[in-house]
């Protein structure tokens, strides 16, 4: 990602970080999962739309935790504390962004695919900024503590 930044042009590359890029791409791939997901469970098989945007949520949260721990961020920091802090972003997400923003707006009459795309916008600035400054942050090391 970082070659990818630098050959960016019009000066992007001292403004998009490379860490950004990988999340943009990784979460494309995870997004194109939750809505198939979502539409083969709602649309295909006829499942109550809470409980599809619900089941696809998980499945595609779940493949970006795994896909941006490893590949984006590099994260070496105990699994434990990670995921736990993980988990309450995604509560957080799920309940302001894919309910408040995706489910609210189909319950208005916009169709559960564009809501779920709106919401999508709304939740990418959030989760980029959790998993960089929350979830996948490097550890502060206390200038008392080096010696």
């Amino acid at each position: 990602m970082a070659r990818a930044v630098a050959a960016l042009p019009l000066g992007l590359d001292r403004i998009v970080a490379p860490s950004l890029l990988g999340f943009a791409v990784l979460n494309a791939a995870t997004f194109s999962v939750d809505l198939g997901l979502l539409t083969l469970l709602h649309g295909g098989l006829g499942w109550p739309l809470a409980a599809s945007i619900t089941t696809s949520y998980v499945v595609a949260f779940a493949l970006s935790y795994l896909l941006n721990r490893r590949l984006n961020f590099d994260s070496h920091g105990p699994l434990g504390p990670q995921l736990g802090v993980y988990v309450v972003v995604v509560a957080v997400n799920y309940g302001v962004w894919i309910l408040g923003v995706g489910d609210g707006l189909t319950h208005v009459g916009v169709d559960y695919r564009v809501s779920r795309l709106l919401a999508a916008v709304c939740e990418a600035g959030y989760m980029y900024a959790a998993m960089r400054w929350l979830v996948f942050r490097s550890p502060s090391v206390h200038p008392d503590a080096v010696r």
